[in-house]
């Protein structure tokens, strides 16, 4: 935040989510609808509001950072200016976790050295940005429900997100089990994360959704 946007922001109210909820059945579905699962720290300034947040996040297929795998991380910039910038290189191992440890001393050695008027300013000295709520982000999402495989379920849970003024981009639905649950896929167009938790909130409480659905934020155009 500091380097990007020139202020502090407090790590305590960066919105944040693990990967375990996500299962090798959502890395499938994401792989059918061209989307790779990675865990993101997604930064983005809006009219002096800092969007912040970390999760797993799907992305395209052909976003360089969705080829970023292994031991390797991937730092990607959008400048006014400049466009797409993407730093990349090995952020695990021995050697790499070695020569950051190094790199870090050999900067707190110089910041010692330095004359005072030449350093930058400490982050608690700049103004805090004002971070922009969770709920009112935009973006495009993936549910996936285990429901059950009978008449009239797919309509409930359109129903519910439509009068969220939630739109359905891409559905799948996959398998047949009589009396039993099936994957169902949604992929939406751009929602508000408010509408979507409050959409989520109703589709739980369904009977024929027997399973904690599954929500993954997605980055990328529309579809």
């Amino acid at each position: 935040m500091n380097l990007a946007f020139g202020a502090h922001i407090s790590l305590d109210n960066i919105y944040t989510q693990g990967i375990t909820s996500i299962s090798p059945l959502d890395i499938d579905f994401g792989k059918e609808l061209n989307y790779t699962v990675k865990l993101l720290a997604i930064a983005k300034m809006h009219n002096g509001q800092v969007e912040a947040r970390v999760h797993p996040t799907m992305v395209p297929d052909e976003y360089a950072i969705a080829k970023v795998g292994g031991v390797y991380n991937a730092i990607q910039i959008v400048g006014d200016a400049c466009q797409d910038i993407m730093l990349y290189g090995r952020g695990a191992g021995s050697m790499p976790t070695g020569s950051a440890v190094v790199a870090d001393i050999m900067d707190i050695g110089r910041q010692i050295l330095m004359e005072p008027s030449r350093k930058l300013p400490a982050s608690e000295d700049r103004p805090a940005l004002r971070l922009q709520p969770m709920d009112s982000i935009t973006s495009l999402y993936y549910f996936r429900f285990m429901a059950l495989d009978q008449p009239g379920v797919l309509s409930q849970i359109s129903g519910i997100l439509g009068r969220h003024r939630i739109s359905i981009a891409q559905m799948i639905q996959r398998g047949r089990k009589k009396g039993g649950s099936v994957p169902l896929v949604i992929m939406t167009h751009t929602a508000l994360e408010r509408d979507i938790q409050k959409a989520l909130i109703e589709i739980k409480s369904l009977e024929s959704v027997t399973e904690e659905p599954v929500l993954i934020r997605m980055e990328g155009e529309e579809p």
